[in-house]
């Protein structure tokens, strides 16, 4: 026999509400090895991240990388820890912030928007809760992966389902599979590298970086490595780059299984060796500043280069909360929320008073 959790109380002239849900990755609560490793243990546990069967990746997990990877992973995020917290989840909830006063000041007062995490705090589950029990009868699921992928945007679905299968009074459900081409997220990226030129001068190259995943996914049919490179292409192109003046590559490779090429570490040392002179890195695919764009690209990164015989490396920054982007991503949720979204919030306050009293006439106590 099914259970499900106990529905939040409801009011006839309850008005009914939309909520928009930004997802990231997720983070640990804080940078030491013992909040490191139940979101590493999460997180590596999902077997869209990690697809290898599952009784020989417990062992590979519990035994070889749990007991040893948080101590190390901790020094790496105390070195990109912010005053507020976590880098991702700070600029999460600040786009999340800005989403919600960018609609209200259109008058969409109906719409509620609020961030979860994939992995960590706070979790989907907890957030749909939330927004269901604030009156939100449709749901926009908005994972903030710019480009598709299975072991990402899809396990946010995944996740969205186990909690729906949940509840007895289902919420709509509309979900955002990606926006790689989308024009304002493009626009807003070439903006960012125009300003950090604009501030701190151009460099001879432009590395566009974005999280590598395992080779055979691409041959499993896995669309993230062609989103990857639509992103990149069209970024050059709204920058006016030849193609000698940019180079696109993936980063973060794990283990020894081969990864979507080129990888940056290669390409960096290769970029040295020529004396190419300043190096410009972008990474398009995050668009809040993390532990991979932070410590990885802009830190690592940097004494790779410059061990190869590069002169100088300038990491600029995601597009965090930059007003272009803020633009852009209302614009796209605005988009997908076309069909939902009210015009006359003084007709819908008078439409729940009149739904009020009918109910109460059949005898509905509220």
């Amino acid at each position: 026999m099914p259970s499900y959790l106990p529905e939040p109380s409801f009011r006839h002239d309850q008005q009914s509400r939309i909520g928009v849900l930004l997802v990231n990755l997720g983070t640990p609560e804080a940078p030491t090895p013992a909040a490191i490793r139940p979101y590493l243990r999460q997180f590596l546990s999902d077997p869209r991240v990690v697809e290898i069967p599952r009784a020989v990746w417990w062992v590979i997990l519990n035994a070889f990388i749990l007991p040893f990877r948080p101590k190390k992973t901790a020094s790496k995020y105390a070195s990109v820890w912010m005053s507020e917290g976590s880098p991702l989840k700070v600029w999460t909830q600040r786009q999340s912030k800005l989403l919600k006063g960018w609609l209200g000041e259109q008058g969409h007062k109906e719409v509620l928007v609020d961030y979860a995490m994939r992995y960590g705090q706070p979790s989907i589950a907890a957030q749909m809760d939330k927004l269901k029990a604030a009156g939100c009868e449709k749901l926009l699921i908005l994972p903030l992966y710019p480009q598709y992928s299975a072991s990402t945007s899809a396990t946010v679905i995944d996740e969205v389902g186990r909690v729906l299968a949940q509840y007895r009074n289902q919420p709509a459900i509309r979900t955002v599979r990606g926006f790689h081409d989308d024009a304002g997220y493009i626009k807003a990226l070439a903006e960012q590298v125009r300003s950090y030129w604009q501030a701190k001068g151009r460099g001879h190259h432009l590395l566009i970086s974005f999280h590598g995943v395992p080779r055979y996914t691409l041959d499993k049919g896995d669309p993230y490595h062609c989103y990857c490179r639509k992103t990149g292409r069209l970024l050059a192109e709204e920058l006016d780059l030849a193609e000698s003046e940019y180079t696109v590559a993936f980063q973060s490779r794990f283990g020894r299984a081969e990864w979507l090429q080129p990888y940056v570490t290669a390409t960096l040392h290769k970029l040295g060796k020529a004396n190419t002179g300043r190096l410009d890195v972008i990474c398009p695919g995050f668009v809040a500043d993390c532990l991979e764009t932070l410590e990885e690209i802009a830190i690592e990164g940097k004494q790779d280069y410059l061990q190869a015989g590069g002169k100088d490396y300038h990491y600029i920054p995601c597009l965090n909360d930059s007003p272009l982007w803020i633009d852009s991503l209302a614009a796209l949720t605005k988009k997908e929320l076309s069909g939902w979204l009210l015009t006359d919030n003084t007709a819908i306050d008078n439409t729940q008073q009149c739904t009020l009293s009918r109910a109460q006439a059949l005898g509905a106590q509220n």
